[in-house]
């Protein structure tokens, strides 16, 4: 087996190998987030606190106006008893009684915009608890599926290390570092096929004699433009 043909097949194990690296730590990532159920409960707690408000705001409402008809009751108790004579003071309490009723009319609309905002918040609480609800089972569900794929990357990771084990014993220690370099500075990719007469990484067309050492079986050749490792069959 030529030198080219075994750094080329080590080349394979290792860009799969790098590819799912890359795709774990996308899972890994992904498993781990949960910055958008966060952003969900915090929602969650603001409205809340506006619902709170609404409904304190509704029962003090409501207080005053329970209080403003007692007041009215009082009035037109002492307007009706008969124990006032004096007309200038049955004016005086019609008058009040007239006034309050006024009022009363006035906090009654009060009540009803309070009850109409509690509602509404009421309601953007409940909605918020859905939205939680509705985010945690996808959530759920996508973490399933990502953590059975995990599962499967992870056996396929150890096969390829077995692989990778079995593909580097041959292999002559000055050309795996030399592999090992060309791996740091090509970002991952050290060797490459001649595809259509041309390096398939960075496309330079060859010439004959260069496809010729290319398929060298005795020594390795490096592509003149991008330095890769050239393979040809």
């Amino acid at each position: 087996m030529s030198a080219a043909l075994g750094l080329y097949r080590l080349q394979l194990v290792d860009s799969r190998m790098d590819e799912i690296r890359t795709r774990l730590e996308v899972i890994r990532r992904a498993i781990e987030n949960d910055e958008e159920l966060r952003a969900a409960k915090e929602q969650k707690s603001e409205r809340e606190l506006v619902h709170k408000s609404t409904l304190q705001k509704l029962k003090l409402a409501e207080s005053e106006v329970d209080k403003q008809k007692v007041k009215i009751e009082q009035t037109e108790a002492s307007l009706y008893s008969g124990n006032v004579k004096n007309p200038k003071e049955l004016q005086d309490l019609q008058y009040e009684s007239a006034s309050l009723k006024r009022y009363l009319e006035t906090l009654e609309e009060r009540l009803l915009e309070a009850m109409l905002a509690e509602e509404e918040a009421e309601q953007e609480s409940q909605a918020a608890s859905r939205e939680i609800e509705i985010i945690q089972a996808r959530l759920a569900n996508q973490n399933i599926t990502l953590t059975r794929e995990q599962t499967e990357l992870e056996k396929e990771l150890q096969r390829l290390d077995s692989e990778r084990q079995a593909a580097l014993s041959p292999l002559d220690v000055n050309l795996l570092q030399t592999y090992g370099e060309l791996r740091e500075q090509r970002r991952g990719l050290a060797v490459v096929e001649v595809s259509e007469g041309a390096c398939a990484a960075c496309g330079t067309t060859l010439t004959p004699s260069q496809r010729q050492s290319a398929r060298s079986t005795s020594q390795i050749y490096n592509c003149p433009t991008c330095g890769r490792i050239l393979f040809a069959n």
